[in-house]
C-alpha cells in the first residue's frame, strides 16, 4: 500500500519512501512517502494560497464542512478503527472508542465555528472613554502547522485540524512516523468535503527534515504540537514569534484517601494505568494511597491486572497489546529493573511475553526512580503508601510535570484543599487523572506544556483578537 502526499488537493509521489510495519505482527502495512524540503515548502505555499478562500467562508459554511467530515467518519467508523489498531497496536475496542471521540471532536468543532464571536467593551467606564463604541473580533491566524503523536492518531489530530478549520485557518499536518495511515485516511475523507483545496495538506517524513521546515517557515503563523518535552522545547526555540501551543508529557498522579470504595478505585485505576498500553499523556502512573489501605488495594489491583486479556489488537476481546515499538518496550523493561535495583518491590509484570510488555505494578518506589519522576509511557504504575493526604499532594507536586491529577476522598474539605494545592492543569475529584472528554479545557503547567485544547479553547488559541473603536464625538 504505497501512499502519496496530499498537497493542494492533489496526491503527490515523492522520490523516497519508508516501509511501515505493524508493532504487533511485524507485517509490512505500508510504504510511506518521505517528503523533501521542496515538498514541505509546496505544502506551506498551498496552505498560504488557500487562506483567502478559507476566510471567504461563512461560519455556517465552515460548520457544514466539519459536519460533512463527521458524516464520513460515521460511515467509515470500523475502517478507521482498524487502521489505528494495525498501525499502533491499540486494541480494536479502544480504537473504536477513539473514533467515537473523533466524531464528537469534529462535531464540537462544527458547533463552535458558529459561536466564534468577540465582545463589547464598555469604553465609558474610563474617564477618557466617553462617546466611543468598542468591540473585539476573532480573526483567523493563517497557516497552522499541526504536529501530532502516535498514541491517538485520529483524535489528537482532530483536536488540531477541527478548531483550525472552525476558525478559518488552513492546515499543514505532519503525523507521527509510526501512525501516518490514519492521517492519510483523514485526507481521503476531507477530500470528499467542500473544504477548499489547499486548506488541508498532509506531509510525512523525518521530524528533522519536515518538522524543521514547518516550524521555521515565516508563512506559518502557528505551530500546535503534542509530544515529548524535549521536542516541544526545540520547536519553541526555533519558532520565532509565531504562536506555539505545546501539549507535552506527564507522570499523572492520584491520591486515595481512607473511607473510599476500593472496588471503584481499582476498576478505574486499571483503566487509567493500562489503557492503550499506558501510552497516554494522562496515563495513571503514580498512586499514593493511605497506609491503612495499601495492602488490600495492591492485592485487588494485582488480581484485576491479571485478568486483562493480552494479545492481538485486532481481536475485539483484547485489552492490552504491544507497545509502539520494541525499543520502547525494552526501555520500559530497563526502567522497571532500575527501580527494583533502587529498592522498589515488583508486584506484577516487568517482562515481555509473546512480544507484549506485561501490565506492571511497583510499590515502595523511590521518588527519583525514572518510573516515578519521568514519563514512563508504558503499562507501568507505582503504588506508594502515604501517611496523610497532604503528603500525597506534596508527592504529586514533586514533579517537573503538571497535566492532571486525581483524588478519591469522601471529605469535601479535603477535596477542596487538594483542588487548590495540586499544581496541575486539571484536578479530578473521585476520578482518575486519565479522564478526558473533548470539549473540556485540557492542558498542563510546568513541563506539561502551555495553552489549552478543547474546541472552544483551541479556537481562541488559533485566532487573533482585533479591537475596533468607533469615535462618535
Amino acid at each position: 500500500m504505497k501512499k502519496k502526499l496530499y498537497v493542494s488537493g492533489q496526491w503527490q509521489e515523492t522520490k523516497d519512501y519508508a516501509e511501515l510495519f505493524s508493532p504487533y505482527s511485524n507485517e509490512k502495512i505500508g510504504e510511506i512517502p518521505k517528503a523533501s524540503v521542496s515538498d514541505v515548502e509546496a505544502a506551506i505555499e498551498a496552505a498560504s494560497n488557500a487562506q483567502e478562500a478559507m476566510e471567504a467562508l461563512t461560519a455556517y459554511e465552515r460548520a457544514a464542512i466539519l459536519e460533512q467530515l463527521v458524516a464520513l467518519f460515521i460511515e467509515h467508523k470500523e475502517q478507521a478503527a482498524k487502521i489505528i489498531a494495525q498501525e499502533s497496536a491499540k486494541p480494536l475496542k479502544f480504537a473504536l472508542g477513539e473514533i467515537e471521540r473523533t466524531i464528537e471532536t469534529y462535531k464540537f468543532a462544527a458547533e463552535e465555528a458558529k459561536r466564534l464571536s468577540g465582545e463589547m467593551i464598555p469604553m465609558d467606564a474610563a474617564k477618557g472613554g466617553s462617546n466611543r463604541l468598542a468591540y473585539t473580533m476573532r480573526e483567523p491566524l493563517g497557516v497552522v502547522v499541526a504536529i501530532t503523536p502516535f498514541n491517538f492518531p485520529q483524535n489528537l489530530v482532530a483536536h488540531k485540524v477541527g478548531p483550525a478549520i472552525a476558525a478559518g485557518n488552513t492546515v499543514v499536518l505532519k503525523p507521527a512516523s509510526q501512525t501516518p495511515l490514519s492521517a492519510f485516511f483523514l485526507a481521503e475523507l476531507l477530500d470528499q468535503t467542500d473544504l477548499p483545496k489547499g486548506a488541508f495538506n498532509l506531509v510525512t517524513g523525518s521530524g528533522r527534515t519536515v518538522g524543521d521546515v514547518l516550524v521555521e517557515s515565516d508563512q506559518v503563523k502557528m505551530v500546535t504540537f503534542t509530544g515529548s518535552p524535549a521536542v516541544g522545547k526545540g520547536i519553541r526555540d526555533k519558532a520565532g514569534l509565531k504562536k506555539v501551543a505545546l501539549e507535552l508529557g506527564s507522570n499523572a498522579g492520584m491520591i486515595v484517601d481512607e473511607g473510599v470504595d476500593l472496588d471503584v478505585v481499582v476498576e478505574k485505576a486499571i483503566a487509567g494505568a493500562f489503557s492503550n498500553q499506558g501510552q497516554v499523556c494522562i496515563s495513571l502512573q503514580r498512586i499514593y494511597i493511605m497506609d491503612s489501605l495499601v495492602d488490600e488495594f495492591l492485592s485487588r489491583f494485582k488480581t484485576a491486572a491479571s485478568q486483562l486479556v493480552i494479545g492481538d489488537p485486532l481481536d475485539a476481546k483484547t485489552d492490552l497489546s504491544a507497545m509502539i515499538s520494541k525499543q520502547e518496550q525494552e526501555r520500559a523493561v530497563q526502567w522497571v529493573k532500575e527501580s527494583v535495583d533502587e529498592g522498589a518491590t515488583l508486584i506484577a509484570g516487568g517482562t515481555v511475553e509473546d512480544e507484549v510488555f506485561q501490565p506492571t505494578i511497583l510499590s515502595n518506589v523511590a521518588t527519583d526512580s525514572k518510573v516515578s519522576c519521568q514519563e514512563v509511557f508504558a503499562p507501568v504504575v507505582i503504588v506508594n503508601a502515604i501517611q496523610s493526604v497532604e503528603q500525597g499532594i506534596n508527592e504529586i507536586n514533586n514533579s517537573d510535570f503538571g497535566l492532571q491529577a486525581g483524588i478519591f476522598t469522601n471529605d469535601i474539605k479535603t477535596a477542596f484543599h487538594a483542588s487548590k494545592k495540586l499544581q496541575v492543569g486539571g484536578v479530578l475529584i473521585n476520578d482518575i487523572p486519565t479522564f478526558r472528554v473533548d470539549q473540556m479545557p485540557y492542558g498542563g503547567v510546568k513541563e506539561s506544556g502551555n495553552g489549552k485544547e478543547g474546541l472552544k479553547y483551541a479556537i481562541e488559541e488559533m485566532t487573533e483578537m482585533k479591537l475596533v473603536i468607533w469615535n462618535q464625538s
